[in-house]
């Protein structure tokens, strides 16, 4: 069977049954609930460290109540980051490929956002819609495009994860092949394709841990514009 570049971004499947939710409660089990009865040691300092650091930078934009959502924010966080430095090693699959899991994350946290606001100061939320000071034949034009610019968060979201993460993917599947395809031919070219596939594994690395953070810290944006 030939396999297209697009191959790797489907759901594996065993008899049947999509594993994709599989290799989403997977990465979780990377962290263990700590309790009274666990040694500590350097790797469980080292992830407690870890959280603290995440969860306070989040909580940064936050005022007090919004700190509400810190084991929201940082659980969705761990596990996106967890996904994405997972889904680079061989023989693995990223479900955060998926367009329909990012919107499926993306979408219900917008939303309970917007409701907060909807319900704790409808007036200001509403106002979002509306700047300050427009001249009155502009006001219809400007909330249509702000009601479009609201509506569309979500999807900006889900697309901005799918996207930087497929295409990173694709980088180093081509570069790679154009490395196993040059060694018998041009072993110079071969091992500059080589550094030049080191260099791309580093910066995806660096994508995937950027891309979770962002993800979630415009969500804890778009909580502070509601609370």
């Amino acid at each position: 069977m030939t396999l297209t570049l697009f191959d790797q971004f489907s759901s594996p499947y065993l008899l049947g049954i999509p594993l994709i939710l599989l290799s989403m409660l997977l990465p979780p089990l990377l962290f263990p609930t700590p309790n009274n009865r666990w040694i500590t040691n350097r790797l469980s300092t080292l992830q407690l460290w870890l959280i603290n650091m995440i969860t306070k930078q989040l909580m940064i934009p936050l005022n007090k109540p919004g700190h509400k959502w810190a084991i929201i924010l940082t659980s969705l966080m761990m596990l996106l980051l967890t996904i994405n430095l997972l889904g680079l090693l061989p023989y693995t699959f990223t479900p955060t490929t998926q367009l329909s899991m990012n919107m499926a994350l993306a979408f219900p946290l917008w939303l309970a956002t917007l409701l907060t606001g909807l319900r704790n100061q409808p007036t200001t939320s509403l106002g979002h819609l509306l700047p300050e000071g427009t001249p009155t034949p502009l006001i219809p034009a400007l909330i249509l495009i702000e009601t479009i610019s609201l509506f569309i968060r979500p999807l900006a979201l889900g697309v901005r994860l799918t996207a930087n993460l497929t295409a990173g993917h694709l980088l180093i599947q081509l570069i790679s092949t154009a490395t196993i395809t040059l060694l018998p031919i041009m072993p110079a070219m071969s091992s500059l394709t080589v550094m030049i596939l080191f260099l791309l594994t580093v910066l995806e690395l660096a994508v995937a841990m950027i891309q979770a953070y962002v993800f979630v810290l415009l969500l804890s944006l778009y909580l502070q514009e509601n609370i």
